[in-house]
């Protein structure tokens, strides 16, 4: 799938694993210590472009070294993105690569999300966090009935939407090795 990619993107994507490499020797940013794998990541986080609706503004729940939501950034610039993430290292790598560069577009927030503020998000994103139950009740405060939920998945979705979703319009979107939830009430 061809997908429509802002011409830095690959430059962005290359500065970041330069760093990420770097920084993940020292402080084990990311369980992925090979390209191949940080390739997958990439492709994986990105895709959802090729699907979602155009929007100002997007928070991601535990970015961790930037997955999904470093990704999207690089992908959605004039989208406004939040990258919540708890862990001082993983939040000081976040922001030296806002820095280094140079992301208008993204605000690194080094908290747990229930710490944070109620502000509406247009998209809520979360990847690798916890099962949906506890994503919906995490992201609450953080959405209305415009807001889209974006859970990037494995095979347990099926079984997850099954208890918690009878009441939220949903679409599993699937690839070989991802199940992307999309949630909304205007899907």
């Amino acid at each position: 799938m061809k997908l429509d990619l802002p011409s830095d993107f690959s430059h962005k994507v290359q500065k970041y694993k330069e760093h990420l490499f770097k920084w993940n020797k020292i402080h084990n940013l990311t369980g992925a210590k090979d390209e191949k794998t940080i390739d997958a990541f990439i492709a994986d986080a990105v895709f959802p472009v090729s699907f979602l609706p155009k929007v100002h503004s997007l928070m991601d729940i535990g970015t961790g070294a930037g997955f999904p939501g470093m990704i999207l950034a690089f992908a959605l610039p004039d989208v406004q993105v939040t990258l919540v993430e708890p862990l001082s290292k993983r939040a000081s790598f976040l922001q030296f690569i806002k820095a280094d560069l140079k992301l208008n577009n993204v605000t690194v927030v080094k908290k747990r999300v229930e710490q944070m503020p109620s502000q509406i998000y247009d998209i809520i994103t979360s990847r690798a966090v916890t099962e949906t139950q506890m994503l919906l009740n995490l992201s609450k405060n953080f959405r209305d009935a415009n807001s889209v939920l974006l859970f990037y998945k494995g095979e347990k979705v099926f079984d997850e939407i099954e208890d918690v979703l009878e009441n939220m319009h949903h679409k599993v979107i699937t690839t070989e090795n991802r199940h992307y939830l999309l949630l909304g009430e205007n899907l």
